[in-house]
């Protein structure tokens, strides 16, 4: 096992009706002039945006607002957003949202405290160690941005997506009620709960020995995910279920399952070229590109793999090779099972070799950099793994 930081300062209040608690949590915060940012118009067909106003205005709390944050959050809103705070002398951000609106109020944290283009910090041109606080009433289960200290965001110019990450951008406090995302389409649930398990596997796969609890933690996780996820198809509205799932999106990206170990997040990584240049929902991408990693880099470690077959699946072990593919058959066929695509075809994308090799190009920052821990991938294997996805 490898030596280890673990911190989460996140603030979580959960349960029915918590939302209501939202006053008392940004005077607990010093908020005193809030940017409400948010997406689209779920939040507001649902009444959910007026609530959380009113509750702001009943104890004569300022805010300005901002919407638009699509799936995939763009570098143009985040300008936007910087240029708003800084005219209105915002003190606070509050999301209201999933991880698309998670990030893009990370993003304009981090511009609110300098005085450069925000996309050098996510293109590694400069570094900043700050970020305005930020709070969230979380819709979606999925990404884990409640609690985590990532951000990934889309530049329109070239579509590229990029990742920027310091502990500072932690949420000081997370509101999860489970029945926010009672409205949330079939696909966009199945979607999270893809990005949910990823977070666990990204980090289950390591190229170091993991932690005997580490791994339980990891394991009992995606178990649980698994059991609880055709409950929520066959029943959005079933509470305890929701609930169960909506607690594993905020521990599988909060760095409790990765404790002790490396993760690996080359699925991300070659997932994030496929969002950023067709705009996918990024759960589908990571379903569509997984299987193919798996099989690719699998020989680096086949009992781990087997491992994971027999813990999350309850394979008998045939030998570590054998098992380690019908683990991975077993995880796509639990994809299928929600709805969720196993290759790029499925995902909606019929891709020729030559677009194959500018994503692979793209993710490898024109052969600047390899990706992976489990195993190291470059641009020719960056290549491959997508051809396997075909």
């Amino acid at each position: 096992m490898e030596n280890f930081k673990y911190y989460t300062p996140t603030k979580i209040i959960f349960g029915k009706d918590t939302e209501k608690n939202i006053t008392k949590l940004l005077k607990e915060f010093n908020g005193k002039k809030i940017l409400i940012h948010y997406g689209g118009g779920s939040i507001i067909r649902s009444g959910l945006l007026d609530r959380v106003k009113n509750h702001l205005n009943n104890s004569n709390i300022d805010y300005v607002e901002l919407g638009g944050v699509k799936p995939n959050p763009r570098l143009s809103l985040v300008r936007k957003g910087i240029e708003l705070g800084k005219k209105e002398n915002i003190d606070f951000i509050l999301a209201i949202g999933g991880g698309s609106v998670i990030d893009s109020a990370k993003a304009i944290g981090y511009g609110m405290m300098v005085d450069y283009d925000i996309w050098d910090l996510y293109a590694k041109k400069k570094f900043s160690n700050n970020c305005m606080p930020i709070g969230v009433i979380l819709t979606m289960a999925a990404a884990g941005s409640e609690m985590s200290p990532s951000s990934v965001i889309t530049n329109e110019d070239g579509w590229l997506k990029r990742s920027f990450s310091i502990d500072k951008a932690r949420p000081k406090f997370a509101i999860l009620n489970p029945e926010l995302t009672y409205t949330l389409p079939e696909y966009q649930s199945a979607s999270g709960i893809v990005d949910i398990m990823m977070h666990t596997m990204e980090r289950y796969f390591s190229p170091v020995g993991n932690m005997e609890i580490t791994d339980a933690i990891a394991e009992g996780l995606l178990k649980t995910v698994i059991r609880n996820a055709p409950k929520i198809i066959q029943n959005p509205k079933d509470y305890n279920s929701r609930a169960e799932i909506m607690w594993a999106s905020s521990l599988a990206h909060n760095g409790l399952t990765g404790c002790g170990g490396i993760g690996d997040w080359s699925s991300h990584q070659l997932e994030h070229e496929l969002g950023g240049i067709y705009d996918v929902a990024h759960g589908a991408g990571l379903s569509a590109i997984w299987g193919s990693w798996a099989r690719y880099v699998l020989n680096e470690n086949p009992k781990r793999f087997a491992n994971f077959a027999t813990k999350i699946f309850n394979i008998e072990n045939c030998g570590d090779e054998k098992t380690a593919i019908l683990g991975i058959e077993a995880m796509e066929k639990f994809y299928k099972s929600i709805n969720m695509p196993i290759s790029l075809k499925e995902l909606g994308l019929e891709l020729s070799e030559e677009e194959l090799k500018i994503l692979a190009k793209k993710c490898s920052f024109n052969g600047s950099r390899t990706i992976g821990t489990f195993k190291e991938l470059k641009e020719e294997d960056m290549f491959n793994v997508y051809k396997k996805a075909k």
